[in-house]
């Protein structure tokens, strides 16, 4: 069945980082994946998270910079990163910020996150 979704249901994020949830277990439902245009501010931060879906993020503005078992990995406009289920890592951006797009399957959720409760 096709379905046409309106618009996008905005979700502030402590810090400033605002995220425009397209499709996911917000704003159509769905819980087998959601897409999700993300804008931070500079010097943005969130606490780590081990997160148990597959996330593919898609750079298009400044950088984002993932610590991660293996060191840090700073991924720039025109760039892309996948982080898999139950790695430990943490986003953050640069001094000028960043636009980037988030891909997970199954969908985000708080609860499958699993953010640092110490953080």
């Amino acid at each position: 069945m096709v379905r046409k979704i309106e618009g996008v249901t905005r979700i502030p994020v402590p810090g400033g980082k605002v995220i425009d949830e397209h499709i996911g277990r917000v704003n159509s439902g769905d819980e087998a994946v959601s897409i999700a245009h993300m804008t931070a501010p500079p010097g943005w931060e969130e606490p780590a998270q081990t997160p148990e879906f597959t996330e593919y993020t898609v750079v298009l503005r400044g950088s984002v910079v993932i610590e991660h078992a293996e060191g840090t990995t700073e991924v720039s406009a025109g760039q892309s990163f996948v982080s898999e289920p139950g790695e430990k890592i943490r986003y953050s951006v640069g001094a000028e910020g960043a636009e980037y797009v988030a891909v997970c399957l199954p969908a985000f959720s708080p609860d499958t996150a699993n953010r640092d409760p110490d953080e």
